[in-house]
C-alpha cells in the first residue's frame, strides 16, 4: 500500500544570528564573525538582484535610481560593520546591523520582484533533480566517453543545454550535496563541509523553502548523507524526512548485476507523481545509488564489455585490472543513465515533461584512487544538463563556470521563489534562458573549491581523524591548489588502509607495488605526500600530471592565483583564511564507534574534544 504525500514536517529556518557566543564556534553559531557569515559580497548582492530582476517571467522594471538606492545603503551598511567588527562591545550591534542587513537584502528582492509579478501556480515548472552518486563528467557520451553508453543523459543535453565547466565546489558525497541543497560555500557550512557529520537544524534546504511557497516535495534513492540528519543516520533510514525531502524509497526490483543497488527509483517516483493533488508544481530528488561501489567483480564479463574500448586515465597504469574496473564501473553510470530515459517517459505520459525543469548531474567524480575525495579536475569537474521545455533553446553549450552553490537560487529563481539570505550561489537561470552558446557572463570566468575532512583514519601527532584542509582556484587555462597541512597523507594514513579511498581492485593493484616496480609512481600520484602548491596547466595537462608550481616561467601565474584565492575565500569568511581553520578537524564525525575501534581507543569522544577547545557542544 503507497503513503499519501506527507504533510510537513520540516520548518524551513533562517539561520540564528544571535551573537551571544560568537567567539565559541559550533554548529549553531558561526564558526567566525557573523559579518562573514551572514553578508553577501555587493557584487554578489546585486548580481542576485539582477537575476531575480531579468530572468522571471512578466518582470516589472526596477527604476534604476530606486536599486542604485538600495546598492549605497547595502554597502554603506556593509561598512559600518567592518569597523564596528573592530570595537568594543561589537556583538549586539553586529547582531542588530545584520538583522537589518538581511531586512534590506529581502526588499531589494521584492522590489526587484514583487509578489504580483511572479509567475501563478499554473506557470511555474516543476522541478526534477536527477543525481548520480559517484559518476564522473566524461563518463557521459555527449562529453566524449568511448565506452560509457548514456543517451537518455545525452538527451537532456541535446534538448536543453550542456555546461562544459560546472563543479561541485568539494568533491565527496555529504558536503557536495549540502552545497546544492543549502546554495552555500562548502566553507561556510561549518561542520557540514565535512563528511557524515552530525548536521545541525539551522540550515535552510530548498526543497522546503519551494514546499513553503506550495510544492510537493519528494525524493528516492540518496539524498544528503552519510551523516546524522534530526537524530538519525540520514542515509540507512530511508523511511525519514530528508533535507532532499520526504521519502519514496517503496519500489523495488531485481537488479541485473551484483552491486547495483535494488531500488527503483523511476519507479518511486512514478509513484510520486501519481499523488501530486491537483495541479500543484512538484519538487522532486531523483538521486541514484549508481555507480557508487561495490560492484560485481567482473561484471563487464557477463555484460559482453569490450575491454579495448575502455579508456585509461594517464593517472593509471594500463592493464587488464584497471580496464575491467574501470568497465563495471561503465555499467553503473549507464544503470544511472536507463532510470533517467524511465523517468522522461513518466514525464512524457503525462504531459509534464516540457513544463518540468530538468537537472542532471552527479555529485563528483568517479570512486577510484586519486579521482573522489581529491582536488583534481577528474575530482570535482561534473557533469550538467538542463532541459526545460521551450524555455531553452535546445542544443546550446554554454562555458560559464558554474558550481554547487549555484543550484539552489537558480532552482528558486526559476519557481519564482525569494532568495534565502543563507544562500551566497547565484543563480545562473540567465545562462538557461539565454539564446547563445559560449560565455554568456564573462564574470564567470573561475570557480573555488576546497576540501576539509572526507573520512576518518587521518591522524596528526595525537590527534585523531583530521582532515585534509585544501582550496583551490580553477579557471579556463589553470587549476591552483593551496594543501594546508602538506604534511598529512591526503589519502589517508596508510597504517589505517588509506580510508579516503573505496576499496577497489584498482586499489588494490597499486597498493599492493612495491617501490621498485615500475607502475609504483602511480601508487604516488594517488597516494603520496604532495606539495604545499600544486598549479597544473588544464589545457595540455587535464589529468594534473605535472605540477608547475616550482617553475619559474609560472611564477606570476602561480602569486596572482593564490592573491585572487585568497582574496575571494576571504570575503566568503572561510575560516581557512580569516578564523581558526583547525575548527573543521574538530567538528566530530559522527561514526565514533567506528573510530574507537579503528585507533584502539575506547574513550575516544570527538563531541567532547570539540566541548573541550571551543567551549561548547555541537548539536547532535
Amino acid at each position: 500500500m503507497q503513503r499519501p504525500l506527507p504533510a510537513r514536517s520540516h520548518q524551513s529556518r533562517v539561520p540564528d544570528s544571535s551573537p551571544e557566543n560568537a567567539n565559541v564556534p559550533n554548529t549553531l553559531e558561526p564558526a567566525v564573525p557573523c559579518t562573514y557569515l551572514f553578508l553577501l559580497p555587493l557584487k554578489q548582492f546585486t548580481s542576485s538582484i539582477a537575476n531575480q530582476h531579468h530572468s522571471l517571467p512578466r518582470m516589472n522594471p526596477q527604476p534604476a535610481r530606486m536599486l542604485k538606492l538600495k546598492q549605497t545603503i547595502y554597502r554603506n551598511t556593509h561598512k559600518m560593520l567592518f569597523l564596528i567588527s573592530v570595537r568594543p562591545h561589537k556583538q549586539l550591534v553586529i547582531a542588530v546591523l545584520t538583522l537589518l542587513l538581511q531586512s534590506l537584502h529581502t526588499l531589494a528582492l521584492d522590489a526587484a520582484d514583487p509578489a504580483e509579478s511572479r509567475p501563478s501556480a499554473a506557470d511555474r515548472p516543476n522541478i526534477l533533480f536527477i543525481i548520480a552518486d559517484d559518476a564522473s563528467r566524461d563518463s557521459m557520451g555527449i562529453y566524449g566517453s568511448t565506452y560509457v553508453d548514456t543517451p537518455n543523459f545525452d538527451r537532456i543535453a541535446r534538448e536543453g543545454v550542456l555546461f562544459t565547466q560546472a563543479y561541485n565546489c568539494n568533491p565527496k558525497c555529504a558536503p557536495a550535496r549540502a552545497c546544492l541543497l543549502t546554495g552555500r560555500y562548502s566553507w561556510q557550512l561549518q561542520e557540514a563541509c565535512n563528511h557524515n557529520p552530525f548536521l545541525s537544524d539551522r540550515w535552510a534546504f530548498y526543497p522546503f523553502l519551494l514546499e513553503d511557497s506550495g510544492y510537493c516535495v519528494g525524493y528516492t534513492g540518496k539524498g544528503w548523507g552519510p551523516g546524522e540528519f534530526s537524530g538519525y543516520d540520514a542515509s540507512k533510514s530511508k523511511d525519514k524526512l530528508n533535507p532532499a525531502g520526504h521519502p519514496f524509497q517503496d519500489k523495488k526490483l531485481k537488479p541485473p548485476y551484483q552491486g547495483i543497488n535494488n531500488i527503483d527509483y523511476a519507479g518511486n517516483f512514478e509513484d510520486f507523481l501519481a499523488q501530486l493533488p491537483g495541479e500543484k508544481p512538484f519538487c522532486f530528488w531523483f538521486g541514484t545509488k549508481e555507480p557508487h561501489r561495490g560492484y560485481g567483480k567482473d561484471n563487464w564479463k557477463l555484460d559482453g564489455r569490450d575491454l579495448s574500448k575502455v579508456t585509461v586515465p594517464a593517472y593509471y597504469p594500463d592493464n587488464a585490472t584497471i580496464r575491467g574496473d574501470l568497465a563495471d564501473y561503465a555499467i553503473e553510470v549507464e544503470w544511472y543513465d536507463q532510470h533517467i530515459g524511465s523517468a522522461l517517459k513518466h514525464l512524457e505520459q503525462r504531459g509534464m515533461l516540457d513544463n518540468t525543469l530538468i537537472i542532471a548531474t552527479s555529485d563528483h567524480g568517479m570512486p577510484f584512487p586519486r579521482v573522489k575525495g581529491q582536488i583534481y579536475d577528474d575530482g570535482f569537474h561534473i557533469p550538467l544538463a538542463v532541459r526545460w521545455g521551450n524555455k531553452i533553446q535546445p542544443g546550446r553549450i554554454v562555458t560559464d563556470f558554474i558550481t554547487f552553490p549555484d543550484v539552489a537560487p537558480t532552482i528558486m529563481a526559476a519557481a519564482g521563489v525569494q532568495l534565502h539570505p543563507q544562500m551566497t550561489g547565484a543563480s545562473f537561470l540567465p545562462q538557461l534562458l539565454s539564446p547563445n552558446s559560449g560565455r554568456i557572463d564573462v564574470d564567470r570566468d573561475h570557480t573555488l573549491l576546497g576540501k576539509e575532512r572526507h573520512d576518518v583514519g587521518r591522524t596528526d601527532g595525537e590527534q585523531l581523524s583530521v582532515g585534509y584542509p585544501a582550496r583551490a582556484i580553477r579557471n579556463d587555462n589553470y587549476l591552483y591548489v593551496r594543501n594546508f597541512k602538506p604534511n598529512r597523507w591526503p589519502g589517508g594514513d596508510p597504517a589505517y588502509g588509506l580510508l579516503n579511498c573505496d576499496g577497489s581492485p584498482t586499489k588494490s593493484y597499486l597498493t599492493g607495488l612495491s617501490m621498485a616496480d615500475p607502475d609504483f609512481r602511480f601508487y604516488e600520484l594517488s597516494f603520496g605526500k604532495r606539495k604545499q602548491e600544486e598549479l597544473y596547466d588544464m589545457k595540455n595537462d587535464p589529468d594534473c600530471i605535472k605540477n608547475l608550481a616550482n617553475d619559474p616561467q609560472m611564477q606570476n601565474v602561480k602569486t596572482e592565483l593564490w592573491l585572487q584565492l585568497k582574496q575571494e575565500l576571504s570575503e566568503q569568511g572561510d575560516p581557512r583564511i580569516v578564523a581558526d581553520g583547525d575548527i573543521f578537524d574538530y567538528y566530530p564525525n559522527r561514526q565514533i564507534t567506528r573510530q574507537q575501534q579503528l585507533y584502539n581507543t575506547p574513550d575516544y569522544d570527538p563531541i567532547e574534544l570539540f566541548n573541550s577547545r571551543f567551549g561548547s557542544t555541537p548539536t547532535k
